[in-house]
């Protein structure tokens, strides 16, 4: 029994506990997309994202959602032990074959995701004793107080976890809400970003569907730690807007590199739903690009692939200005190769290629850090 939080339809889920690692992450392929210099904003979480959309409209949401659903509906879904933020411990690999599962993907700073979430209460209430139900919080700029906040303030009884990177690698997190729905054959069925009439049909076609005798779950996740202070970044290569290939090793002309890991709606979007983290984008981008003009330090900007584009990402610098040359973390590779949960997240990295320090949005002394890095 999990805490009394879940139905006595849970009481399958068994596994040997894992530690809740959410400062790391899998780092499989370093790469990132370039992409055409075509300027315009990026499509931010639309708050109305809950609500049917009109005929002939396109909701940005599912059409990213749409764009995961074109490669992944029909593949074996990963074998995986999550563990809740109660510390409890969900095998996904012992419910295949017996009830399909839905995944939530969620964030607290996520506008839609809140006007879904009483829609999400009540298909845990009405169908969570025959399909699992989990609650799964993307980790970005959400911590587990956080998220214990936000589920007593929503009233929500099934599992809930905080992605570790692993669960957004496997199922390409691109959009949030972002649902998945595995059969009981333990294939994707579903993937969508609105709520309402297609996801509640989605939803009773997999419990319609016969239990399967010989489920076959995709490979566990490969996980490797983030890279820490000290450690030399091998491997670990992106692609800017304008198509050049920057590798995040050793220096190749003696300077210190500075990496900033952000998002390119952080500064627009957030402003209503988390203004800290819109000031903190802001502050950094305008104090990187001070720092920048000095000549001394390789900075680059890496845009998170969450709610975004390529284009977005040149929409972003054209809008802003930025000084820095700016690569897109098409996969989340790149984010998770350095473990970041918060953004903006600045790594700085010495001539040799290993982490010197990880400042994140409330660092005080990012230049104090920078100068600890060029001093002769």
């Amino acid at each position: 029994m999990l805490r009394g939080m879940q139905s006595n339809a849970l009481t399958r889920w068994t596994s040997a506990p894992i530690a809740w690692a959410i400062a790391s992450g899998p780092v499989i392929a370093y790469s990132a997309l370039a992409c055409s210099a075509c300027h315009h904003p990026p499509d931010p979480p639309p708050a109305g994202a809950a609500k049917p959309v009109p005929a002939g409209a396109a909701d940005p949401g599912e059409r990213r959602a749409a764009a995961v659903a074109a490669h992944a509906l029909g593949a074996p879904a990963p074998a995986i032990a999550l563990t809740t933020i109660d510390g409890d411990t969900i095998d996904l690999a012992t419910l295949y074959g017996a009830r399909p599962i839905y995944l939530k993907f969620w964030a607290t700073w996520c506008i839609p995701c809140r006007e879904q979430m009483p829609g999400f209460a009540k298909i845990f209430e009405t169908v969570g004793d025959r399909i699992a139900v989990i609650a799964v919080n993307a980790g970005l700029d959400d911590d587990a107080a956080a998220v214990r906040a936000f589920r007593e303030q929503h009233g929500l009884r099934m599992p809930v976890v905080v992605d570790d990177g692993r669960l957004a690698a496997a199922l390409d997190l691109q959009v949030t809400p972002q649902h998945v729905l595995i059969g009981r054959d333990a294939r994707i069925a579903y993937v969508g970003h609105l709520d309402g009439e297609p996801l509640d049909r989605a939803i009773q076609e997999v419990l319609a569907r016969p239990a399967s005798t010989a489920p076959v779950a995709g490979q566990p996740v490969a996980i490797r730690a983030a890279f820490r202070p000290g450690e030399r970044v091998q491997g670990l290569a992106a692609t800017t807007i304008d198509g050049a290939a920057v590798p995040l090793g050793p220096s190749r002309d003696g300077r210190p590199r500075g990496l900033v890991l952000f998002s390119a709606w952080c500064e627009s979007y957030l402003k209503d739903s988390r203004p800290e983290t819109a000031q903190a984008c802001r502050r950094v981008r305008e104090a990187v690009d001070e720092l920048a003009a000095r000549g001394d330090v390789d900075w680059l900007g890496i845009a998170s692939n969450l709610w975004t584009s390529a284009d977005d990402v040149a929409g972003y610098k054209a809008k802003t200005g930025t000084r820095i040359p700016l690569a897109f973390d098409a996969d989340g590779t790149l984010l998770r190769a350095f473990g970041v949960h918060r953004i903006p997240t600045v790594v700085l990295l010495d001539p040799d290629g290993r982490v010197a320090r990880v400042l994140g949005p409330d660092d005080p002394d990012l230049a104090g850090a920078v100068r600890a890095l060029t001093r002769p």
